[in-house]
């Protein structure tokens, strides 16, 4: 049975999601619809990027995966099928899978050229979902595209090294639902750098000298709880991703608020990484 997934900036008030799953119902019935996410910020690549990236690895090869974001065709941002990584991503040429594509190198991609297309407003549901359901049936690539080599890529998940490699200059990529602040410093890349030194991690006012593995690490349990560390203490961590993430423990974005609305950060603001 098929897996196709969906991940849009389209979030759920309107009818767009719901028309595009009763569309590849209509077309197989028996194909398994996963959400990924549909509250992607309106035309924000970035975020699609990373939220994809940390996805997909979680279904098994030969997934579809429908990419909702930015998608009207023009003629610097067609409409594309990659194969890599043993999965299918049908999406615009907009960057959207550079993570993907910078670490692991595809193995097909083409131009997609399905017959008498439908040139509307909703390119995701007359384009995207027709393709879907042709690799669903075990169709190939070579059917509804020719080879195509002009991937764009990604160039706001690189950080800048500076002063000799003594300082890394990252960015804000993502905030998730708990203010939580993901930078694109990657766990690999800052140890690169470190090479054992010490560090001073600043974001606007705010210094961190350690990096946690985990959100309650923060604790130390050997102390009484009133002098520990614990809910609203900000601590920096490798996330999930093993990004580097500015988060606040047991915070709630929508009541005393997070990371990003308590340190003033967001998205494409800067962090900065100094070793000493």
């Amino acid at each position: 049975m098929a897996i196709i997934t969906l991940t849009t900036d389209f979030g759920v008030k309107d009818h767009f999601v719901g028309a595009l799953k009763g569309t590849i119902y209509r077309e197989l019935a028996d194909v398994r619809i996963v959400d990924i996410s549909h509250d992607v910020s309106p035309f924000n690549i970035q975020e699609c990027a990373y939220i994809l990236e940390n996805s997909y690895k979680s279904f098994p090869e030969g997934t579809i995966h429908i990419v909702g974001v930015d998608s009207e065709p023009t003629p610097e941002n067609q409409h594309i099928a990659v194969l890599v990584d043993g999965h299918y991503f049908i999406t615009a040429n907009n960057g959207v899978i550079g993570l993907i594509t910078s670490a692991k190198n595809p193995e097909k991609v083409v131009h997609l050229n399905i017959p008498n297309p439908t040139h509307g407003s909703f390119p995701v549901m007359d384009v995207f979902v027709q393709v879907a359901c042709h690799i669903a049936r075990g169709g190939t690539l070579e059917v509804v595209g020719r080879p195509f080599s002009e991937l764009k890529e990604l160039r706001d998940f690189t950080p800048t090294v500076v002063d000799s490699g003594n300082r890394i200059i990252g960015n804000v990529i993502y905030i998730d639902n708990y203010g939580n602040v993901v930078t694109n410093i990657h766990k690999n890349f800052f140890e690169a750098y470190r090479k054992g030194r010490s560090f001073e991690l600043s974001a606007r006012s705010t210094k961190v000298h350690h990096i946690h593995n985990k959100y309650s690490d923060i604790i130390n349990f050997d102390l009484d709880k009133g002098q520990r560390k614990g809910a609203g203490d900000l601590l920096a961590l490798f996330n999930s991703a093993n990004y580097i993430e500015l988060a606040i423990y047991k915070s709630d974005l929508k009541t005393v608020g997070g990371a990003s609305t308590l340190l003033g950060l967001d998205y494409r603001d800067t962090i900065t990484v100094s070793f000493t």
